[in-house]
């Protein structure tokens, strides 16, 4: 993995973010120098396929795509970086990244569009702020977006998920079946990958790197996407190990049951904070 391909953001006191420009994929976060986010030990770095962890960008399709890879091509192309790490007033860290409309992306979904990926880096906290732009006159189009997070956990099976109750979800191992969750928080022990709708603008998992909890805050992003392959099928994943699945768990934002719609000249924005409580 050359050098060049890699941007860190580092705020002193061994807390750093680390941004791999294939997929502008964020593949590290460190708080007091523990990592926060998953990674599996199989994962490839050979500027083609996804990288297995950290937090990929998932754009502009959710899911298998009739017309290119699987959850699109925003995580398997190279970013720009649009600003380097600069240090702010606050002591915060910030970078910006940036992808637009290539012979590459058009020859799958054939629309101009400009996305800008703000990262900043806080004392226990990550945000990120996205924006997706329509430049054309006359052409509408619709997306699907998802920050497909890892989070690194000791044990997946003790961590519990807030902020879920009640609300809709698919069921994508059991044929796309919807329920309602009926818990006041989400325990993971088995194979699970979940789309809830709708869900509030916080969760929180409890049990996370030390034992401690890990707050998500999300604005515009109407899903939550649960998902552990479990033993079943970290074995069909070659880039993930069979023994990896206890120590990872997604959660999701996106804005995936339904496709964002826009409008020629107009712009979506979107945004996360991720901070360890």
């Amino acid at each position: 993995m050359a050098a060049t391909s890699v941007v860190v953001l580092d705020r002193g006191n061994n807390t750093t973010c680390t941004i791999n420009l294939h997929g502008a994929t964020v593949v590290s976060w460190r708080v007091n120098n523990q990592e926060q986010l998953f990674v599996s030990k199989q994962a490839v770095f050979d500027g083609k396929k996804p990288i297995r962890g950290g937090i990929p960008f998932v754009f502009p399709q959710f899911g298998p795509w009739t017309f290119g890879p699987q959850h699109g091509f925003a995580r398997i192309v190279r970013w720009s970086l649009e600003k380097a790490p600069e240090r702010l007033a606050s002591g915060d860290v910030e970078a910006i990244f940036s992808i637009m409309d290539n012979d590459f992306t058009r020859s799958m979904w054939n629309y101009p569009f400009r996305l800008t990926y703000r990262l900043i880096l806080r004392e226990k906290e990550l945000h990120f702020n996205i924006a997706v732009y329509n430049p054309s006159k006359d052409l509408t189009f619709s997306f699907n977006m998802l920050l497909h997070t890892y989070f690194k956990v000791p044990d997946v099976r003790r961590c519990q998920i807030t902020g879920l109750h009640g609300c809709t979800f698919i069921d994508k191992t059991r044929e796309n079946t919807v329920y309602q969750e009926g818990r006041d928080v989400v325990t993971i022990g088995e194979w699970t990958d979940r789309i809830y709708q709708n869900t509030p603008q916080e969760h929180i998992i409890t049990n996370v790197v030390s034992g401690r909890k890990m707050r998500i805050q999300k604005y515009n992003f109407p899903d939550t996407v649960i998902w552990n392959p479990w033993i079943d099928h970290a074995k069909d994943m070659g880039d993930f190990g069979d023994d990896e699945y206890p120590n990872m768990v997604c959660v999701e934002a996106g804005h995936v049951s339904s496709p964002v719609i826009l409008l020629p000249g107009t712009a979506f924005e979107a945004s996360q904070i991720l901070q360890v409580m």
